[in-house]
């Protein structure tokens, strides 16, 4: 009997320190060096240059319609107890179904097309928490905080496609005929975003947040005659990170 007790005791031994490798009952053991996260929200696109403008005025599209849906991933890497290098990718894209305004073609129907806009930034970012995320107690034990709002700013590239492929008009001489135009490249983009992480357990955090990004592209060839495109937007976005 007293072997059986003895031997249940080193198993106990064995066990308790494995265990402790991961999280306790809400804490964990050190404070998370990296983490990761998937948001998902609405960008809402600033749609300011003149393509637009022209857009809008000859064709049944509104500046809203160039606003859509947003989904991203960030990986962060803790840098202190305060600031997060956060490196990102979100996309976004938006297809609107449209016609020309005040033409119609010889058979009066409607002179349709659609356009596309697509963004993708891939950025890195400078992450500050406004209060402590945790706190240790002892060397070995972590506690998460209920809540840490945090501000940040960031850079990076953003690849882009304005397109419109369908029925258009020649303003000289009134033709109708059938195209594809489109633009597509790379851009420096910068953006600044604020948000509060909420703990759901040691090791999930949900996340709010807004960010606003600044951002302007060449057009190409096939529009001719027009500026940089506008491709800023404010994003408000939810998240779920992992701590690891």
């Amino acid at each position: 009997m007293r072997r059986r007790h003895l031997l249940l005791a080193a198993a106990v031994a064995i066990a308790q320190p494995l265990q402790a490798q991961g999280s306790g009952d809400g804490f964990l053991f050190k404070q998370p060096d990296v983490s990761w996260e998937v948001r998902g929200g609405f960008d809402r696109a600033t749609a300011a240059s003149d393509i637009f403008s022209f857009v809008t005025d000859q064709l049944t599209v509104k500046r809203g319609d160039f606003s859509s849906a947003t989904l991203g991933a960030d990986f962060g890497i803790r840098l202190s107890a305060r600031f997060d290098l956060v490196l990102g990718v979100a996309y976004s894209g938006s297809r609107t179904r449209s016609e020309f305004r005040r033409w119609v073609d010889q058979d009066n129907l409607p002179i349709s097309q659609a356009t596309y806009f697509r963004r993708v930034p891939v950025t890195a970012s400078l992450k500050a928490y406004l209060l402590p995320r945790g706190r240790s107690i002892g060397r070995f034990v972590w506690l998460p905080l209920r809540s840490a709002p945090y501000v940040g700013v960031g850079a990076g590239q953003m690849w882009y496609r304005f397109r419109q492929a369908g029925d258009f008009v020649d303003f000289q001489t009134l033709n109708v005929f059938t195209d594809d135009f489109n633009a597509s490249g790379w851009t420096w983009t910068a953006h600044a975003f604020a948000g509060v992480e909420v703990s759901l357990s040691p090791r999930f955090v949900m996340t709010g947040e807004g960010r606003y990004t600044w951002a302007r592209g060449p057009l190409g060839t096939d529009f001719v005659g027009f500026h940089n495109i506008d491709l800023s937007g404010f994003a408000m976005t939810a998240g779920l990170a992992a701590r690891l």
